[in-house]
């Protein structure tokens, strides 16, 4: 393949996604597309996305996967994974610029699309792992596609008693609870991502100095469910309780929640949206605190600390950075396209 590394879309501890300009006219890549890349010793994450997208197969509710290849840059070997690139970003990135929430005629919209691709997904044996608004992605035909599948895993396998995986703020109570990541799971996360795009704000209500130990206490122990917001339609608030249910066998899944009213097809427009799409940023999130995507045995003490990027890595690094004021490598930005072969 012979391509041209554009411009930066962002970047993470481990990976940086860039645009992909074909080069020696090359027919491989449509356009436009993006490149996602790992160094290939700690590509781990990035395989494991390759690998299920590729057993997924096609949907239109999924990001496309054009391939693969390994390259070797300035004497370092990196692993990259191709992808159909998104003009519109993320829902983060949608959220932001309609002023912190979405019209609901649009959550309703983005919802139904990210049911179907929960569907497919579960139907095909698969759990994202890792629902939330920086892993939607927008195109600028209006649709949104489910993204980043580095934490994703198959229903059944079983993890370490200790492992934290996915994101927090997003996590169930039988994932805190009984480290049971399945696809009720992945319910449960899309109803914070509703609530994030209806509200502009976490579906948890935090403080700051609030510890990430007190939301898992929080959202494992006891009745207390994420707060439903007042302002969204009866129909909204009866599609959330579905999804928040505390006991994983009486939660709906995405094959349920395809018949629910609030995102019905008869229900909903699935108009395009025609205002102007902001640039593409992956790595944004929102205003909050920093909690990241993690497949860790650690946690940080407190959620309101920049030293952990949205990129998982491992138990290991992670405990360095927890004594330690050792900071993990910061890839500089591109000042300009580097032909690679």
């Amino acid at each position: 393949m012979n391509w041209v590394r554009g411009d930066s879309l962002g970047h993470g501890t481990f990976a940086t996604v860039n645009i992909v300009v074909p080069a020696n006219g090359s027919t491989f890549f449509p356009s436009p597309a993006a490149v996602k890349s790992s160094l290939s010793h700690n590509a781990g994450l990035l395989e494991n996305e390759k690998e299920i997208l590729s057993r997924l197969g096609s949907s239109p509710h999924i990001i496309n996967c054009l391939g693969h290849d390994h390259t070797i840059e300035n004497g370092v070997e990196f692993y990259n994974v191709f992808l159909e690139q998104a003009a519109g970003g993320s829902l983060a990135d949608q959220v932001k610029k309609h002023g912190g929430s979405l019209p609901e005629s649009f959550v309703r919209r983005c919802t139904r699309s990210i049911v179907e691709g929960l569907r497919h997904i579960h139907e095909h044996g698969f759990v994202h792992c890792d629902v939330k608004l920086q892993n939607v992605l927008v195109f600028d035909n209006g649709k949104v596609k489910i993204a980043d599948f580095g934490l994703a895993k198959e229903k059944g396998e079983k993890h370490g008693k200790c492992e934290c995986r996915g994101t927090p703020l997003f996590m169930s109570p039988e994932s805190v609870n009984d480290n049971e990541y399945e696809p009720p799971a992945d319910i449960w996360a899309l109803g914070c991502a509703v609530v994030e795009m209806a509200t502009g704000k976490p579906a948890w209500d935090i403080r700051d100095g609030s510890s990430i130990w007190s939301l898992l206490v929080r959202i494992g122990v006891g009745e207390e469910l994420p707060k439903i917001p007042e302002d969204l339609s009866e129909e909204g608030k009866d599609f959330l309780g579905k999804c928040f249910v505390k006991d994983p066998t009486k939660r709906w899944s995405a094959e349920m929640l395809l018949k629910h009213p609030f995102i019905k097809v008869d229900s909903i427009s699935f108009d395009k949206v025609h205002e102007p799409l902001s640039p593409p940023s992956p790595s944004t999130h929102f205003d909050f605190p920093h909690w990241a995507s993690t497949v860790t045995a650690s946690l940080p003490s407190s959620p309101y600390s920049d030293e952990w990027p949205g990129w998982s890595c491992t138990p290991e690094s992670r405990l360095r950075r927890l004594v330690t004021d050792k900071r993990p490598e910061n890839w500089s930005e591109l000042d300009g396209w580097m032909r690679v072969r």
